[in-house]
Order: structure tokens, then sequence, then C-alpha cells
């Protein structure tokens, strides 16, 4: 029923969506060659498939790397749940990556510019943004937005107020901290400290956050179908997202999120539309040190900088792996990544060298009863049969689980049954019953908490 090859051509675009050149992505190799396991790979065609089955998401691309080359590079499904609609295809499917765009996007273009000695960490972001002041936001460091530790508020409903693109952005601007919430003190995720990050990384440019990204990020690594706002020649490409938005009509190449299409569709918390191919050249250069096929984008001690743990899990701008968020049971705290409330994911481990990348329109008409536990547990199968796939790291392979969370599919389409026992001690029928249809599993459950 799911296509489980992907194809070998590859079919680009660039520059403001306009097609201009081919990306190759990276080199495939066989997973023997950098010491992984096809056998324990092949797993994976079955976790994303189970999620396309339970109606979690219409289709997937998946791209697994490790020392350089991608060991897995596949699409899954189609790009909407009509039969007539194309399969997706990891080197050409371009998705919304939704709060990637904070990682690829928006912490990478404050990287180049501390790189380049025209931002320090510490300075308050009025110093760069002078309205952005008053109620103690004069305090608010760079520092502080790319750890969530700013005392801005998870969000507020932009699109409601603003009727321009100046308009959402002065209301971001405006926004008051949180009560009782001074800068440093408290962490929330929020999306409007990662849009004063576009906003300071704009005017420390002096170039708007989609054209600095182009010339100094994805131009250089041959990132081509990465881009805000894709051209209209390139609908066919982009999985569908929201088909009853409040824009009042079904979306499809037009970024999910209403605050950042309120922002035109170039903000800090979201915007970015790529290819799991393309994601996994950007991957690749993060694991490098920041540079990739010869061009060098970062510094090796600005990345190591930015994806450390600076405050609980987080890094700068990055999340860190705390067996939470789709970075499944395996990987260590040096681990680090993020996900994108579509269905899109991208965890990292330096120590085994080693990348997943996982796009989804889990938004998408989902049939699933509860999609976001789908594609949670989804992400976190995915990283964990990645990791598993390793021979060589440590003490050998750790061993496979008998079944992973979507093998059980718990809380996907029907409540997990409590157990109810007799005055004898057994089970009653019903719970054997409900044991018996979810069947055993080792595999821990990740958490369903939401994170964008």
């Amino acid at each position: 029923m799911l296509s489980l090859l992907f194809a070998a051509a590859t079919i680009l675009s660039g520059t403001d969506g306009v097609p201009t050149g081919v990306s190759d992505g990276l080199p495939t190799k066989a997973p023997s060659a950098v010491g992984m396991s096809a056998t324990r790979l092949a797993r994976i065609d079955n976790i994303v498939a189970r999620g396309i089955r339970a109606g979690g998401y219409p289709g997937a691309a998946v791209v697994v790397g490790r020392r350089g080359a991608a060991v897995v590079e596949r699409g899954y499904g189609r790009l909407s749940w009509s039969e007539e609609s194309p399969r997706v295809v990891a080197e050409r499917t371009i998705y919304d990556l939704a709060s990637l765009t904070k990682v690829v996007g928006t912490t990478t273009a404050i990287m180049v510019l501390y790189d380049q000695g025209k931002l320090r960490l510490d300075d308050p972001v009025v110093k760069y943004v002078p309205g952005f002041t008053g109620g103690g936001k004069d305090q608010v460091t760079i520092r502080q937005l790319l750890e969530h530790r700013s005392g801005l508020p998870a969000g507020r409903d932009i699109w409601r107020i603003a009727g321009t693109p100046d308009e959402a952005r002065a209301a971001v601007v405006a926004t008051p901290l949180m009560d009782g919430c001074n800068p440093g003190q408290c962490y929330e995720y929020s999306d409007l400290g990662a849009d004063m990050l576009g906003f300071v990384a704009e005017a420390v440019s002096g170039e708007r956050l989609d054209h600095f990204l182009q010339r100094r990020v994805f131009g250089p690594l041959g990132m081509n179908d990465t881009f805000y706002r894709p051209a209209a020649s390139l609908r066919d490409r982009i999985a569908p997202t929201e088909v009853t938005p409040p824009r009042g009509y079904p979306l499809r190449g037009e970024v999910h999120d209403e605050n950042a299409f309120a922002l035109g569709g170039i903000a800090g918390h979201a915007g970015l539309f790529s290819t799991a191919a393309d994601l996994s050249i950007f991957a690749q250069m993060m694991l490098n040190g920041g540079a990739y096929n010869g061009v060098r984008v970062i510094s090796d001690s600005t990345v190591k900088l930015f994806t450390r743990r600076a405050a609980g899990t987080r890094a700068l701008g990055w999340d860190t792996c705390e067996h939470e968020y789709g970075c499944g049971r395996y990987l260590n705290e040096r681990a680090y990544g993020h996900t994108g409330f579509t269905g899109t994911s991208m965890w990292l481990d330096p120590e085994r060298d080693m990348f997943v990348v996982l796009l989804t329109n889990r938004v998408h008409a989902a049939k699933a009863l509860r999609p976001a536990k789908v594609i949670s547990d989804v992400r976190a199968d995915l990283a964990d049969a990645s990791t598993l796939a390793v021979l060589d790291y440590g003490d050998g392979a750790l061993d496979m689980p008998k079944h992973f969370r979507a093998d059980r599919a718990v809380g996907w389409n029907r409540p997990e049954h409590k157990v109810t026992r007799s005055k004898s001690g057994k089970r009653s029928a019903k719970a054997r019953t409900a044991r018996k249809s979810r069947g055993k599993s080792t595999a821990h459950k990740s958490t369903s908490r939401k994170r964008r």
C-alpha cells in the first residue's frame, strides 16, 4: 500500500522558491559501511507506515545519516490522503517546517552574526530593536531569548489584531513580559522570543531574514529547496497543511502558523519550507562543526557553544535530549535537536556522528483520534530505531525491544484499557482481550506534552 522506495531523481528549487539548480543531498552508503545494521534500520519502515495507517499523517520523508552519508533516505505515503496525490519523495517533497525554523533559520542567523563579532550574547535586545523597552524588557538579552528565559509569553494572537506585517511586527515588539517573570528567572518556550531574535538578525545584518539566510547559509550549502514563501510554481511539490484554518481556505505552500503569516510569511518562529534531503545537508554541516563540502558557514567553537546545555535542557536556540519531544530513549544529553508543530523533527548526536530527520504534515486532515500522540511516538521510535542500529558505539549494539511504541499504538485511536481483576486476582475477560490486542512491549512511551 505504501511506497517504501526513495526516488533516484532530484528536482530542486532555490532562492525565493524559484527553480535554480540541483541539490544532491548527502552521498548514500550501505549501513554496514558506517557501522550500522540494515536489519535494524528496516524497522523504520514499519514505524512510519503504522503512523500513516493509523491516520496520523498522509505521508512522511525520512533521512538517517551517519559519518557523512545517508543510510536511509525514503518517502512514505502521499502528500495528501487522496489516492491521486503524488507519492512523497525525500529529495523532492517540500514540507512546512514550523518551529524547525527556529533552529535551521533564526538560531543559525544569530550564530553567523555572533561569529562575525557583530553581536554579543549578553547584549540587551533593545540595543538592536529600540522599541523593545519598558516593563523590564530593557534588561532582556539575546542569550535569554535563545534560552527561552526572557520573560516573554509563549505567544499571543497577533493575527487577530494586525492587518499588515508592519502592524504584526509592532505588536510583537510591544508585547509585555509575563507578570512576576523577570528576565532570566522563568522558562517559557516562546514563539515571540524567536520573532525578536529574527528582528535582531535583520537589524544587525541590514538584510531581511530570508535574504540573509539565503546568502550566508542555504545558498553556500546548496540547500536549494529551503526557503520562506515558496513560489506558486512549486505548489505541486508542497505537502498541504490545514484544510480549514482561520484564513478560510486550505493551505498549501503558505505558512501554516497564523502569526507567521501575519508577519508576512517570514518570521523567527516559523515560515521555512524544506525537503528532508536539504535538511540532511544542514544536519551534516552541524555535525561537521559548521562546514560542509568545503564550505564553512559557522565556526566549530560556535557550534559547540550553541548546542551544549545552557539552561535546564535548553541549549542556545536548540533543545537537548531528555528522552522527550521525539529524541527517544537512547540518545544522551549531548544530542540536540528540535521539533515542529506540523509534524517535523530533527535530532543530531555528535557522539555517534548521526542524525535523524522526519518531515510530515500531520496537521493535514488527520484521521487519527489523537494525531499528536501518533507523531510523538513515531518521532521517538524513529530516533530509537536509528540509535539501536549503531553497532560500533560504546560497548556495542544495544538490545532491540520486541515492540516499539508504534506497534502498541497506545492512545492513538482509542484509550488504553485499565486492567481490572476479579476477586480471584485474575484479569477480567475485557482486560485480557484488550491486552491481547495491544501486545506486549518493552519500549517506553514518549511524552505527549505539546512542543512546537
